[in-house]
């Protein structure tokens, strides 16, 4: 059955898992000292972007471009948190957040991170967003007067998947 729904932010989960490297480990440790599940909770303003360089050839004598040559490809995102434990600063600076200090070097964690949309009136049907290789790049932390504390990172990917209940499309190979 098509996904022909629209979604809100209620119809989401944002999961992590860890990745079998040394950043991948350090995730799980931080991650694990302050959850016992996967789920991030919480969240709002989830935001992925994927950009694509596109460098135009132009011919002498032409004003449009002849073509566009795909060149490299930037995965960032930000994330907004109604909470506050220490998990999210422990994932940007891993064993350098801790209270004691660490003699460098040391890696920063890295890992997976999935956005799944679940379609409430069919669901069968489910929309996956995968992103591989995330590293936290930035963390703030906003503590308004009268209103929600709330934590915001933003981050990059290595990789992007998109994982689905349709069937993806078949290219030809080549």
């Amino acid at each position: 059955m098509p996904m022909d729904n629209v979604y809100t932010g209620a119809n989401g989960t944002l999961t992590l898992a860890t990745e079998n490297t040394p950043e991948g480990q350090d995730a799980k440790v931080a991650w694990a000292a302050y959850s016992k599940t996967p789920d991030v909770g919480r969240v709002t303003g989830v935001e992925i972007r994927v950009q694509t360089v596109l460098r135009e050839y132009y011919q002498i004598g032409q004003r449009f471009p002849v073509s566009l040559n795909p060149e490299n490809i930037a995965i960032s995102g930000e994330i907004d948190r109604a909470y506050m434990n220490g998990a999210l600063l422990f994932l940007l600076l891993g064993r350098g957040a801790g209270p004691t200090a660490v003699k460098e070097p040391y890696v920063q964690p890295s890992f997976t991170l999935k956005l799944q949309l679940n379609d409430p009136a069919v669901p069968a049907n489910k929309a996956a967003i995968e992103l591989k290789g995330v590293k936290f790049m930035t963390w703030g932390m906003d503590v308004p007067e009268d209103d929600f504390v709330m934590e915001n990172v933003q981050f990059k990917a290595l990789g992007i998947s998109v994982i689905d209940s349709e069937k993806p499309p078949k290219f030809p190979k080549g």
